[in-house]
């Protein structure tokens, strides 16, 4: 039985159709690979901590995202800041991450290789390096191209109450 093509199916294969997107030399506007020893050290940075943007709007033309890497080294801290209105997605490759959050720095949580650390508008935190003898390196993600980065004069909490991580497979919680 020979195929037939509803109107709203068939597409052009050198590109969208002019009611998916304005036509746009893909092979200049398309994909774009950022080869990891090209990222930019540029960026607002935050004392403890080593951001290098990976895509953005400078580097990509990323309209909604920023994208890059953060190393701590061992035992080392950041100082307490907020990414204003931007949410945060932290993917942690090698160490262990420490988060503390809130006005006094009061919550703390841990999280290892493969783990995801979601950070909320606003939110004061630190990120610390809880390894003695291994840099931290992480991925992070954000939800807009600018790069926000708000410093902020907190003294940390004396003892920060641990939050322990909820997620399928640690239903009962996990550090």
């Amino acid at each position: 039985m020979p195929q037939t093509h509803n109107d709203h199916h068939d597409h052009d294969h050198n590109g969208p159709t002019a009611h998916d997107h304005p036509p746009t030399d893909w092979k200049h506007d398309g994909v774009r690979v950022v080869p990891g020893d090209q990222l930019d050290g540029n960026v607002p940075s935050t004392p403890g901590m080593d951001r290098k943007a990976a895509i953005n709007f400078a580097r990509v033309g990323a309209q909604k995202l920023w994208a890059g890497t953060v190393h701590i080294h061992p035992n080392a801290k950041t100082g307490a800041h907020h990414h204003g209105p931007l949410e945060s997605v932290i993917y942690v490759v090698k160490g262990r991450a420490r988060m503390r959050w809130g006005n006094a720095l009061e919550f703390t949580a841990e999280a290892g290789p493969g783990d995801f650390i979601y950070v909320p508008p606003y939110v004061p935190h630190q990120e610390i390096n809880a390894s003695a003898d291994e840099t931290l390196e992480c991925v992070l993600c954000r939800s807009d191209g600018q790069a926000v980065a708000v410093n902020m004069d907190i003294e940390p909490a004396e003892k920060p109450e641990t939050v322990l991580w909820i997620d399928p497979t640690h239903p009962q919680g996990g550090v």
